[in-house]
């Protein structure tokens, strides 16, 4: 078995200049403000096309889980999105577990396509990929 990429689900971005960003992705390259939460966890999603870009302020709930603010040597990418063929949470963390990748519980997060299950996971060299299956009416 393998698993399936159909695609990204999502990046996400944190900053210290939302307003810059968001002039940046919504007036310079088009992107639409999809969602905003910006008192809960200091996020906000933008529509890119078929995926999402997610923006979240480092003085946030989500902002601090990555550190301190990014500088050319501070992390400015907190983790990317896999969107995966249809496939059930049990298969992905059985295939995992098969290539000796830790896994976590899956919890229910906003993607591209709503809200769904996901996994994150770190790839080598320690950054944060998260797995989500495309959604069906039945998911293999």
């Amino acid at each position: 078995m393998t698993l399936k990429i159909a695609g990204i689900d999502h990046i996400v971005l944190r900053t210290t200049q939302l307003s810059e960003m968001l002039y940046f992705y919504c007036e310079v390259l088009g992107c639409k403000v999809e969602r905003s939460l910006p008192t809960e966890t200091g996020l906000v999603q933008l529509r890119a096309g078929n995926a999402l870009i997610d923006i979240v302020t480092v003085e946030s709930e989500l902002g601090r889980k990555g550190g301190g603010a990014p500088t050319e040597t501070e992390n400015n990418v907190d983790h990317f999105c896999l969107l995966l063929e249809p496939i059930t949470d049990q298969k992905i963390s059985e295939f995992l577990k098969q290539h000796k990748i830790s896994v976590d519980d899956f919890s229910e997060r906003y993607g591209s396509e709503g809200f769904g299950m996901s996994v994150y996971i770190r790839d080598p060299e320690g950054n944060t990929v998260e797995l989500k299956s495309k959604k069906t009416s039945l998911s293999i």
